[in-house]
Parts: C-alpha cells; sequence; structure tokens
C-alpha cells in the first residue's frame, strides 16, 4: 500500500495538537487519507495530507486553493463537508466529514442496483451538483468513485480539485479547459469547443444514472477514438430492463447538442425522479449562532498555506483572540484596492476563492449607512441584529436554496470615509447579486460614493 510515496504515518501521531491519526483509508498521486479523532470534541473525520513540495513541483497548488474554495462555498448534506484545513512547512493537512460507507464504485462493481436505490443516489446526485451551481460552482469530475456513501448510505460528492467557478469563465461566458474522466465527459468538452459547466456536469449525471442501473457504461469502447466518436453522437442503447420513463430521460439528458439537453431543473420536474423523494433541508446559519459554530472554520486562509507549525498554531491563536473583537480600519492594501484606477485584486485572486459579496464607499457616517441598512429589511422583510459594526439580516421567505442571510460589515478609514462589505452568509448566490444589484444599489444610492458590486470590478461614481 505504500507505493511511491513512501513511508505512511504512525497510528497515533498528533497533527497540529489538534488530531490523531489512526488507521490508513487510501491514497492518490499526491496525497494520502486517514481515519483520525478530534482530540478535542472526539469526533471522527478523514484527514488527508497533501505532500507540498510534490504539488508545488508540478504546478498544482493552485488547484489546491481552488479545492479549499469550493469546499467552503459549498454546504450541502449530499456534499462532503471540510472542516479545516492546516498546513506545517512539508504538508497541507484537510480535516473532512468521514464517509464510513465508501465509495458508490465498490457497489457499482458488484453489479447494478435496484431502480429504487438508483433513483435516491440519482435524486440526491442532482441536489447536490444542482446546489453546488447556485453557488457559482461546476464540479467536471463527477463519477461513481467521486461519489461517497455516508454510515446511512446517502450520496456525498466528494472531489472538487477539478471544479471550475462561475468567475473563471471567458468573456464568451464558456468554460475552455478539458478536464474530467473521458468515459463520463459531454461531448462539447471532448470537442475542444467552450463549454457551460451546468450542461456539462447535468451529462456526467445522466452517464452515472445509466451506471447505475445497467452496471456499465453506455459509451464504453477499448479504443479510446472510437469511445470519443460514440460519446459525440450519443450512441447508446438501454438495457431491456430500463423502464420506458428511464429511456426517455436518459435520451434526454444524455443530448450531445447542450443547447437542448435537458436541465437540472426539467430533471427534477421529471415524474420518475419525483417517486419517493425525500424533502432535502439545507441548514442555513442562525442569527444567535456563534461564529465558530455557523458553518466549519479554517485555521488557515488559502494564502498561508506555507506556514510552518509554530506559524500556523500562532495564526490560531490570532484568529481566535480576533473572533472576540471587530476591526475599526482597513490596512493600507484594503484602502489601494477601494480605487478603480489601483485594484490589485487581479494579483491576488485569480482562481482563489469565489467571493459572493459587495462593497461600498460612504462618507456618512454609521448610523445612518446602519438606518439605511434598516429600511431596506423592513422593505424586504429581513430580521436586523446589529453587534459591534456589524448588521445582520435575515430572510423569512425560502428561496431556491433556503433562507437568503446577509451580513453588513462597517469600517472606518477615517472619521468621515467608511467601506461597507456586504457578504452572502447563507442561501442563493444568485438571489444575492440580484438583491445587491437591483435592490441595495439603488436603495442606497443617496449615501453611496463609490460601488464595487459581486459580478463587475466597475466602481461608478454617484
Amino acid at each position: 500500500m505504500k507505493g511511491k510515496e513512501g513511508k505512511l504515518e504512525k497510528q497515533g501521531t498528533v497533527l497540529m495538537q489538534r488530531y490523531e491519526l489512526g488507521k490508513f483509508l487510501g491514497q492518490g498521486t499526491f496525497a494520502k487519507v486517514y481515519h483520525a479523532r478530534n482530540i478535542k470534541t472526539g469526533q471522527s473525520v478523514a484527514v488527508k495530507i497533501i505532500d507540498k513540495e510534490k504539488v508545488v513541483k508540478v504546478g498544482l497548488i493552485d488547484q489546491i486553493k481552488r479545492e479549499i474554495s469550493v469546499m467552503r462555498l459549498v454546504k450541502h448534506p449530499n456534499v462532503v463537508q471540510l472542516y479545516e484545513v492546516m498546513a506545517s512547512k512539508t504538508k497541507i493537512y484537510f480535516a473532512m466529514e468521514l464517509e464510513k460507507g465508501g465509495e458508490l464504485f465498490n457497489k457499482v462493481a458488484k453489479g447494478r442496483l435496484k431502480e429504487a436505490a438508483a433513483r435516491k443516489y440519482f435524486q440526491q446526485l442532482i441536489a447536490a451538483v444542482d446546489f453546488c451551481h447556485s453557488q457559482g460552482v461546476y464540479h467536471r469530475d463527477l463519477k461513481p468513485e467521486n461519489l461517497l456513501l455516508d454510515e446511512n448510505g446517502n450520496l456525498k460528492v466528494s472531489d472538487f480539485g477539478l471544479s471550475a467557478l462561475y468567475e473563471t469563465r471567458r468573456q464568451d461566458g464558456l468554460l475552455h479547459t478539458i478536464c474530467g474522466t473521458p468515459a463520463y465527459v459531454a461531448p462539447e468538452v471532448i470537442n475542444k469547443k467552450g463549454y457551460d459547466g451546468e450542461k456539462a456536469d447535468i451529462w456526467s449525471c445522466g452517464v452515472i444514472l445509466f451506471v447505475l442501473l445497467a452496471g456499465y457504461l453506455p459509451f464504453h469502447d477499448t479504443n479510446l477514438m472510437e469511445m470519443y466518436r460514440k460519446i459525440s453522437k450519443s450512441e447508446f442503447k438501454c438495457p431491456q430492463w430500463f423502464p420506458p420513463e428511464v429511456r426517455k430521460l436518459l435520451l434526454r439528458i444524455l443530448d450531445p447538442n447542450p443547447c437542448t439537453r435537458m436541465a437540472f431543473g426539467k430533471v427534477m420536474e421529471n415524474s420518475w425522479f419525483k417517486k419517493g423523494i425525500k424533502q432535502i433541508e439545507i441548514p442555513y446559519p442562525g442569527m444567535d449562532a456563534e461564529e465558530e459554530n455557523e458553518s466549519p472554520r479554517s485555521i488557515l486562509e488559502i494564502h498561508d498555506i506555507s506556514e510552518s507549525d509554530s506559524e500556523a498554531n500562532h495564526h490560531h491563536k490570532e484568529e481566535t483572540k480576533a473572533n472576540t473583537m471587530k476591526p475599526s480600519c482597513l490596512n493600507a492594501f484594503d484602502i489601494i484596492s477601494l480605487s478603480p484606477g489601483f485594484d490589485l485584486s487581479g494579483l491576488f485572486e485569480k482562481d482563489m476563492d469565489y467571493k459572493a459579496e459587495s462593497r461600498f464607499t460612504t462618507q456618512k457616517p454609521p448610523s445612518m449607512i446602519v438606518a439605511k441598512l434598516e429600511e431596506i429589511a423592513a422593505i424586504d422583510s429581513f430580521k436586523v441584529k446589529k453587534k459591534d459594526g456589524m448588521v445582520k439580516l435575515q430572510g423569512n421567505k425560502g428561496g431556491r436554496k433556503g433562507l437568503l442571510a446577509i451580513d453588513a460589515e462597517i469600517f472606518e478609514v477615517t472619521p468621515s470615509f467608511h467601506v461597507v462589505e456586504v457578504k452572502k452568509r447563507a442561501g442563493d448566490t444568485m438571489e444575492f447579486r440580484n438583491f445587491c444589484d437591483q435592490e441595495l444599489r439603488l436603495s442606497l444610492k443617496d449615501i453611496i460614493w463609490t460601488w464595487q458590486g459581486c459580478t463587475d470590478r466597475e466602481q461608478p461614481q454617484n
């Protein structure tokens, strides 16, 4: 089991004074995965240990950063949860939700699944991937090997290393990176054309449904070019035991033309798909929850993965201390970035964390800013909570992905100049964008000096 990855970590080893390693679970090219126990809480987790030197050497550090970014964005019952990220001089550690059921692939390897079981997994897969899309995330490598099962047999989507964020699309609105596993990728990806991440993901979901019900791939061929030809023309044949409804559904999902391919919304309206479906509740942070209990927290920010053990522990202590107080000013780089002519974010944010946020500057006092936000909250029926320069808005209308929750934090640059950052805490990203660009911006036009929206980098003068 050691292979080319060298020695395995010893059982009982304590990482970062937080996790005690247990049984070795498996390994990939650059990482090993272990069962571990949180020393403080006793919680069982999976710890992925990545060799930093190797990923840097082959140029994959941005892929690791992207995976961290994405897993922070997608908090869903059918997506593997990332608890925190740590780093030493030589290793990067992911502490993640432990899935005791193993890979869905192992079930399929034993033979095709019964219709009810296949449908349940397909329902959970569609729900998870559709949620990812609502957060601006496209997986791009969906296959049974990347679908795990928890101890109750529920599906969990994992491995976001090849995922793409909404903002990584080119000006034509399409993705252009060829990635994924050949047997599961859409025709437009293989044909090196720009592609819609959502349409590519639904194709992969269709292939997975076929595999679950058939026990084999729809486009399998020992000759890779022949397999590509079959995928490009969507040449496949359903086994005789497939129900008629499934055949029709697959024909619409595995449509080689992405423009006419069935969308996620239509799949979820399909009568076969809806049979026996269980409503999935997506948790959202409560208004009175403590910060550390609202969502998984990372000891390290993405750009800090080069810290040593001692530096990481120091960073953790400083972060814990910071949770009890709010910053009252911005640093020099933050101030520079407010000027449209000196926006340096492109130097640091390429392929980094997608931020569902907007920012505006104002010369009005905090009391007026808060009053304006309260007016907007009253109009849109948001609950309001104020504390230490932070205004929390909690919606009470169920949106596409749960209730919209927004944080507006006020920073003082000078006594007469303030910056307000508006961030999505929970809910649908597209709903948040619309709220910022259509309601917030218009309602605050009397006090905004400059504006930086979440969908563009412009800061128009009002």
